[in-house]
């Protein structure tokens, strides 16, 4: 396998975006979502983060798309407008290749080019998603609290981790055009 190329996500790879999201919606935990949403609904959560001025990146390796990884408004209300909570996809059968570590290195660089100041992880099923965790801590995330029982999936409660890391300054001093 070739090392992954990241770009910037299209309207092109919503089929490939949504084929990679659906499995982890119904057979994984790493999102409590219990439907898996059409590629219509995805494109239309894909525009709505891009129109927000937010990064969608793309993984390529070997000619197709293997991930995506998206960062997004991490609360609504204005105090939280320089924090992003990222989100990152893998495709099934090239999972633990780095695809995700380049993807997730790239999203929190473009999101500290962007301004931003923090990046929260909210990382559900801490049982099932070690690698996950394994792979926020590997680029300085740390965690920061736990909901233990928070969602219910595949039959059993599960929790859900936080995890946080600065990104350019982060809280040492105060943002630009604050």
């Amino acid at each position: 396998m070739s090392p992954p190329t990241i770009r910037l996500a299209t309207l092109i790879d919503i089929p490939a975006i949504a084929t990679i999201y659906q499995p982890q919606v119904i057979e994984g935990t790493a999102t409590f979502e219990l439907a898996p949403p059409d590629q219509a609904e995805m494109r239309r959560r894909f525009e709505t983060i891009t129109a927000s001025g937010f990064p969608y990146l793309a993984a390529e390796t070997d000619g197709r798309l293997a991930g995506y990884a998206y960062a997004q408004a991490f609360r609504a209300r204005p105090a939280y407008r320089f924090t992003v909570e990222d989100s990152i996809y893998v495709a099934e059968g090239v999972q633990g290749r780095g695809i995700g570590k380049a993807l997730l290195s790239a999203l929190v660089d473009r999101c500290t080019d962007l301004g931003f100041r923090q990046m929260i992880a909210v990382i559900g099923d801490s049982e099932r998603q070690a690698p996950s965790i394994a792979l926020h801590r590997a680029l300085g995330f740390k965690v920061v609290g736990a909901l233990p029982a928070v969602g219910f999936k595949h039959g059993r409660w599960l929790d859900s981790v936080q995890m946080q890391r600065p990104l350019g300054a982060g809280d040492t001093q105060p943002p630009t055009g604050s």
